[in-house]
């Protein structure tokens, strides 16, 4: 049994901030590169941010600066800190785990609404 599981998703005023959590179950996730993406209405999935295990990360043009992902392998979760939202960044959110070879599967979230006024 695998699952990713999200939350924090929500409505927030332009400006404000936001964190998303996603807690993948086994052990076995510990050790995968993980990131989050989002869909917005009308467009294509955009990656935002990875990090490795080690801490490595890597972010998108349009969230540099704002985004913050970050990783605990002890409790096998990843979150991002949204700050200095903006409307354009109203999307739906999905935590994903990646490959650590060809042998094994990667896994995605269900996916969690995050909505930004004006």
């Amino acid at each position: 049994q695998v699952q990713l599981v999200e939350s924090g998703g929500g409505l927030v005023q332009a400006g404000g901030s936001l964190r998303l959590s996603c807690t993948a179950s086994g052990s076995f996730f510990r050790i995968r590169p993980m990131a989050w993406y989002r869909q917005a209405p009308g467009k294509q999935r955009e990656l935002l941010a990875r990090i490795s295990y080690g801490g490595t990360t890597n972010y998108a043009d349009s969230v540099k600066g704002r985004f913050t992902i970050s990783r605990d392998n002890a409790k096998t979760t990843v979150d991002l800190q949204m700050n200095s939202l903006k409307p354009e960044d109203t999307a739906v959110y999905y935590c994903y785990v990646g490959r650590v070879n060809s042998e094994v599967r990667d896994y995605w979230g269900q996916g969690t609404q995050v909505t930004v006024s004006s």
